[in-house]
């Protein structure tokens, strides 16, 4: 699914039109609640569009968790493009399943990766554990529209035999896990196909 064609893609999306809409939401809240001189933690940071904007926003450093090494290459150029490659650590690392491997930073985002995680619990509150300011992250809405996207999208990954699967896990649910591990909600704007949640700490 996540392979180097997709990672090129990604990339030259970014550097076409820039952040998506969820993203650039993302990165504004983040960036209204002060990013001077913050550690950026983001979980599922592709080729690290988002990571790159919140280091221009005045973030001091980033690392970069992946499952996917495919990403790698596309992510070196877009920071070498922009001469920031020696603020950016990248690491492949699942942070639910080795949360002691990854270091706490002030700031930690994750877009479009909730849903592509079966355990939403486990992966948020090791993300919020690793919180010291504030987290963001984006998901689907969970209605009757969603819900009969993803049983299509799965549908179809089950067909083509991969194992890779999608989900609309509750959004009321996933806030709550952000709440027990020591989070408050903070209002965040949300779009209509993707919602931004965030909390501090």
């Amino acid at each position: 699914m996540f392979n180097g064609r997709f990672a090129r893609h990604r990339a030259a999306g970014y550097r076409r039109r820039g952040l998506d809409r969820t993203a650039r939401r993302m990165v504004d809240l983040l960036a209204e609640h002060g990013l001077e001189g913050a550690t950026v933690l983001e979980i599922g940071g592709g080729v690290g569009e988002i990571h790159l904007e919140l280091l221009r926003r005045g973030a001091a450093s980033a690392t970069a968790l992946e499952l996917s090494p495919a990403y790698d290459d596309e992510a070196s150029r877009l920071l070498a493009e922009a001469g920031l490659t020696d603020r950016v650590r990248r690491r492949l690392v699942d942070i639910a399943t080795d949360p002691a491997a990854v270091e706490p930073a002030d700031v930690v985002v994750l877009h479009r990766v909730v849903c592509c995680y079966p355990d939403y619990a486990k992966l948020l509150g090791a993300a919020a554990d690793h919180t010291r300011r504030a987290l963001v992250f984006s998901h689907p809405p969970r209605n009757a529209v969603s819900r009969a996207v993803v049983a299509t999208q799965n549908l179809f990954l089950r067909l083509g035999g991969r194992e890779f699967r999608t989900f609309a896990h509750p959004p009321a649910a996933m806030r709550a896990v952000l709440a027990e591990h020591g989070l408050r909600p903070l209002a965040a704007p949300s779009g209509r196909l993707w919602r931004v949640s965030a909390a501090a700490r």
